[in-house]
This record gives C-alpha cells, structure tokens and sequence, in this order.
C-alpha cells in the first residue's frame, strides 16, 4: 500500500494574507467572511491574518505577488468575482488573474489560491458566496490550511 504523506497541524506562528477586489464588493465580503471565519475556526489568529483590497479581480495578481514575495505568509488567498457581460472582457480577465496566480505560486513557492468566481450571472455569484452552492470564500481558506499543513511534510 502506498504511504500518504499526512496534512500537518498549522503552526501558531503560520500566517495568511487575502488579496480581495472591491469591485462587486456585496459578493466578495461575503467571501471574506467566510474565508476569515474559516480560518479563525481553525485556530488562525486575527492578527495572524492580513487583507489587502484591491480595486478589482484584474488587480490581485500584483498585490498577491508582493504578498507572497514579502516571506511573511504561508499562503496568499484571492478573492473576487467577475460575472459575464455582453463582451468577452470577463475571458480575458479570468484568463489572465487565473494564469498569473499559478504562475506566482509557482515562482515563489507560496500557494496562492484562486478564490475569484468566473460567473454567467450575479445569481450565480450569490449562491457561490454563502447561498446555495456554499461559501467559496470558505472552500478557499480550508484548501489554503490543506496545501499549507501538507506542503510542511513535503521534503
């Protein structure tokens, strides 16, 4: 049987930073709040966790790099949400944080967790942030704890 590589507990010491757009802010402080709350339940203090707002999703790779970049986080969470128009500007947006985002994680080695919903409608986005289809502001921040806890096992 193969040996699994265990999730560690997360250190008093570990510290989170969470880059969120203001644009469609009614959505993105529900995801906020469920991120904080998330990692609040799970033994992270307060003051353990930074947040940085930004203008809007198109501008959370600049500040999630800078974050990770910095040596003070464990993980950088993003969030915010982009909702189809009658254009193709949310592909591009989406397309662009999406590929920036792993592209920071990857150079720095600092996960950066993409908690931004790429939406058809604000309908959509509602349930997505503490309606119907859960929290994914929440989802966001366990993953953070996972990568986090397992990457301190990881030679």
């Amino acid at each position: 049987m193969p040996r699994i590589i265990p999730i560690a507990e997360i250190a008093p010491a570990t510290r989170f930073a969470i880059v969120v757009a203001h644009w469609n802010e009614s959505i993105t402080r529900k995801l906020l709040d469920g991120a904080v709350a998330t990692l609040t339940d799970r033994g992270v203090p307060d003051d353990a966790i930074d947040v940085a707002w930004v203008p809007g999703s198109f501008e959370i790779p600049i500040a999630a790099q800078r974050l990770a970049k910095s040596g003070s986080y464990s993980a950088v969470l993003c969030l915010g949400v982009v909702i189809r128009g009658e254009t193709t500007h949310d592909q591009h947006i989406n397309r662009a944080v999406s590929l920036a985002l792993c592209r920071i994680a990857l150079d720095t080695s600092v996960p950066v967790l993409f908690g931004v919903l790429t939406c058809e409608t604000m309908e959509q986005a509602i349930h997505r942030a503490g309606g119907n289809v859960g929290n994914k502001g929440a989802e966001c921040a366990e993953a953070a704890l996972q990568i986090v806890g397992l990457l301190k096992n990881l030679a």
